[in-house]
């Protein structure tokens, strides 16, 4: 299931580079981190807009967006998707509630 997001992932790091006249990841680099933040909050409101009103092909849409625009922030931050999913399997089996409580405070 991951190798399509790490097709991504890799998509993303080559074009990064490009002419931002020519590609969109390039463009939102030129941009900086903060606008990248700001698209994936974007996306996630409209991904939640898009469970809220029951049209699961807009919901798929939404969330595929959603995930692009999160591997653009990752890649921005040099965070890369692996480190996402060893964290995801280190927490795979806890109860979400024990697994909060466990973190430290901010």
């Amino acid at each position: 299931m991951t190798d399509t997001l790490a097709r991504l992932e890799q998509t993303i790091a080559a074009r990064r580079g490009a002419d931002p006249a020519s590609s969109y990841v390039a463009k939102l680099h030129a941009k900086g981190v903060g606008k990248i933040a700001q698209k994936v909050g974007e996306e996630a409101t409209e991904t939640v807009i898009a469970a809220l009103s029951g049209d699961k092909d807009e919901l798929v849409g939404e969330a595929a967006d959603l995930l692009f625009h999160l591997l653009v922030l990752l890649g921005a931050r040099e965070v890369p998707l692996a480190e996402v999913l060893a964290e995801l399997d280190r927490r795979e089996g806890l109860s979400g509630i024990a697994e909060k409580a466990a973190r430290k405070p901010d």
